[in-house]
């Protein structure tokens, strides 16, 4: 995947929900967040991402230090302040090298390892912004397959931090199936525990619990963004485990 391009077209499909829209109104999935503080947390976020790995930054960047990192007031100054963080991020990958270490939340990644995380950030926030404007949301199935696998590997490192309970017990396996025709091994996920962590692989296998769908409601229901029963996903097997995957995985 192109992830410079995929990052700049969820930002452009992002901000064009911004056009004409109410900014206080409020976001069902994100909690205590209006629009204008969910817009402005991706603009800000883009940039900061981008300052960053323009810095080579080998520690976290605190966000008050954030060079623009304020939105303007006026709507359509605002929309390409947020187009203008996602130039950042591409432009500053590029000058730094993609494969140049820089700080992440995981710990030292390469510089392009920022894009994909913005790409899904972006894309599950246009989802938030969607569900809070009644707009429709759609995502491209190898887009959401890959927002799966992302989100896995973040789980597996993050699961179990500072003695948290892991999101499945010793012998439990999550399984997820993405119906999508063309995604192959990419849409297919079996999560387990081994030696106290969480692992996951593409292959094919019996879960304890087992969803099937479209790889976009699956994301969307992983995340917490649509539950689901609203999404004509298919749940399989031990619910419980499926209840426990979601109240232990952070957001």
């Amino acid at each position: 995947m192109d992830y410079a391009a995929a990052f700049l077209e969820e930002n452009r499909a992002f901000s064009e929900l911004f056009r004409d829209v109410d900014d206080s109104t409020p976001v069902p999935t994100c909690p205590g967040w209006t629009l204008k503080q969910l817009f402005r947390h991706v603009g800000r976020g883009e940039r900061w991402a981008a300052q960053i790995v323009r810095d080579k930054l080998d520690h976290a960047l605190d966000p008050r230090e954030v060079e623009g990192g304020k939105p303007p007031e006026d709507p359509a100054d605002a929309i390409s302040w947020l187009q203008g963080g996602a130039r950042r991020l591409v432009d500053a990958v590029e000058l730094t090298g993609a494969e140049t270490p820089v700080w992440t939340f995981l710990g030292p990644r390469p510089a392009s390892w920022w894009l994909r995380r913005w790409v899904h950030e972006v894309a599950v926030h246009r989802a938030d912004a969607a569900i809070a404007t009644g707009a429709e949301y759609s995502l491209a199935p190898e887009v959401a397959a890959d927002g799966i696998t992302e989100w896995l590997e973040r789980v597996a490192v993050q699961a179990g931090r500072d003695g948290a309970d892991l999101p499945l017990a010793d012998g439990q396996t999550l399984h997820v199936h993405a119906t999508d025709a063309g995604l192959g091994e990419a849409g297919e996920w079996t999560v387990a525990v081994e030696d106290g962590r969480i692992t996951w692989s593409h292959e094919h296998a019996k879960g304890t619990a087992a969803l099937r769908g479209g790889a976009t409601e699956l994301l969307l229901a992983i995340l917490r963004r649509v539950p689901l029963a609203e999404t004509g996903v298919e749940l399989f097997g031990d619910e419980a485990v499926w209840k426990n995957w979601l109240d232990r995985t952070p957001l």
